[in-house]
């Protein structure tokens, strides 16, 4: 699918427009799902959906998170959130570690921390009205009277560009798009720091995605919302964020600023990734880099660098040995997880 033509956009990298102040620190965070199987039904292996992820988030900024289907962005989102129990690691948000907290402990933190999901259906109760679903979150967490949930719901429609009328019409009445806006007006609802983005446009036409994309970069702007942003298409995550971080096979593999990550890419998979993203531009043009074999299985992935069996660039030590995520030599924000990450060519338009 073509990316969109997007109006507006996110500042330069140089526009401090965020304060420094971490909101989330993520420590080593594992997901471990088991598989069962046989006559027994027990365990007989285990997915590394996420294997040791460590990253910070600051506060008013966007951290967009990009990889192939499968890699672990969604379960990241998902376990941030704690609709997974991590298996280990730390989750750390606005300084209180979230990670083991029971979930009664943590209620009141989630009026803080919201999520907009993929598919705007989905997500959304078909059985309720519009105004019942976004009329929910106040009851939860018991604010306001009737009347004056009913009038802040209201509000919700009209500063998501719908009629306050839609509240009383069911989620199968609206296109996806406008699903997609109840979606955006219920994680906003209780005005949250932090919203988790998991590919909030990739269900869309083109033609809505960038509506729906500078509706979130408006609310940003207004309420100082925090975003980590999922998606697969890097020129959306490119568009959106401040900060990308490159997933693969459960694991970040590279970390930088959006225009340094689509300028000087270092990791392989992350050249391919910008390889093939079309160039708007008839008089340049952009060696694709097609990668060998499939992605391998989270069930049983690959020793050492879980890239080694696709990268065009492997030695024996990338079969054995796991690369830690590190600062390129007088560059602290631009992270590495590459053996070579100092030898490897650089992609060139």
């Amino acid at each position: 699918m073509a990316s969109p033509a997007f109006g507006g956009g996110k500042l330069n990298s140089g526009e401090n427009r965020f304060m420094s102040t971490e909101i989330l620190r993520v420590e080593h965070l594992k997901q471990h799902f088991p598989v069962h199987g046989g006559i027994l039904f027990r365990e007989i292996g285990r997915v590394l959906a996420l294997d040791g992820v460590s990253f910070a988030v600051n506060r008013g900024e966007t951290l967009g998170l990009v990889g192939e289907s499968g890699c672990g962005k969604t379960t990241l989102g998902r376990s941030l959130m704690r609709l997974y129990q991590p298996t280990a690691g730390n989750i750390v948000f606005n300084g209180i570690d979230i990670t083991r907290k029971r979930q009664r402990e943590i209620r009141h933190l989630r009026r803080e921390m919201q999520m907009i999901f993929q598919d705007p259906f989905e997500s959304l109760n078909a059985r309720h009205t519009v105004g019942e679903i976004l009329e929910e979150p106040f009851i939860i967490h018991k604010i306001g009277d009737r009347m004056e949930r009913q009038q802040r719901v209201a509000e919700l429609l009209d500063r998501v560009g719908l009629s306050p009328t839609a509240g009383q019409r069911y989620p199968h009445e609206f296109s996806g798009g406008q699903r997609q806006r109840i979606g955006i007006a219920r994680a906003i609802a209780l005005k949250p720091s932090l919203i988790v983005c998991d590919e909030p446009v990739s269900a869309l036409d083109v033609s809505i995605q960038s509506q729906i994309l500078n509706l979130l970069i408006e609310l940003q702007e207004e309420m100082g919302l925090t975003y980590l942003f999922i998606a697969h298409d890097l020129a959306v995550v490119k568009h959106m964020s401040d900060r990308i971080a490159v997933m693969y096979l459960g694991k970040i593999v590279e970390m930088t600023t959006s225009e340094r990550i689509n300028a000087s890419p270092i990791h392989p998979y992350t050249q391919a990734l910008i390889s093939a993203i079309p160039v708007p531009d008839p008089t340049r043009s952009r060696e694709k880099i097609i990668l060998s074999g499939d992605v391998p299985s989270p069930l049983n992935p690959p020793t050492g660098c879980a890239f080694h069996t696709r990268c065009p660039v492997a030695k024996d030590i990338c079969r054995t040995a796991v690369p830690s995520l590190e600062n390129q030599p007088g560059d602290e924000e631009h992270l590495v997880a590459c053996h070579f990450a100092g030898e490897v060519q650089l992609l060139q338009d």
